[in-house]
């Protein structure tokens, strides 16, 4: 199958409404968490909400690279987004399972535009999603890990 760049870019702006939903989500269980795990998750949740907003703005930029606008307002992320929000009200071992279906959903739109990029040899676009998609992989096993002892 044959893409263009433009259906990369499309693809990439969807990463980037993932990326903002999933970064609120993970401020929205920094602020809530509660319980014996307080003070483990408080912190994960802040680590996790920091890389996503790096992550955020890189692919805003790469979208800029490509010569295209990156989605801008939260309208377009909220309707171009593969994740939801969530309650604000969750158990802490649920706030990770929640995270974890969000690392499915993103893992699954890297390698969606991954396969656009390649096939329009996108170097560029390939290097970042490699590098993204090795990196959710790892924080996704460090995460179903802790969250089994629950």
């Amino acid at each position: 199958m044959t893409y263009s760049n433009k259906e990369t870019i499309a693809a990439l702006n969807t990463l980037l409404a993932d990326y903002h939903m999933h970064y609120q989500k993970l401020r929205n269980f920094h602020w809530n968490v509660t319980g014996s795990n307080f003070f483990e998750l408080h912190e994960k949740f802040e680590e996790l909400y920091e890389d996503a907003k790096l992550k955020i703005d890189e692919i805003a930029e790469r979208i800029l690279t490509l010569r295209a606008k990156p989605f801008s307002n939260y309208s377009s992320y909220l309707n171009n987004s593969n994740i939801k929000e969530s309650e604000s009200n969750l158990l802490d071992h649920e706030m990770v399972s929640a995270i974890l279906e969000d690392h499915d959903i993103i893992l699954s739109q890297l390698k969606n535009v991954a396969e656009k990029a390649a096939d329009v040899k996108d170097e560029g676009t390939l290097d970042i999603t490699g590098t993204y998609i090795g990196e959710l992989e790892k924080t996704s096993w460090m995460l179903n890990a802790w969250n089994q002892r629950n």
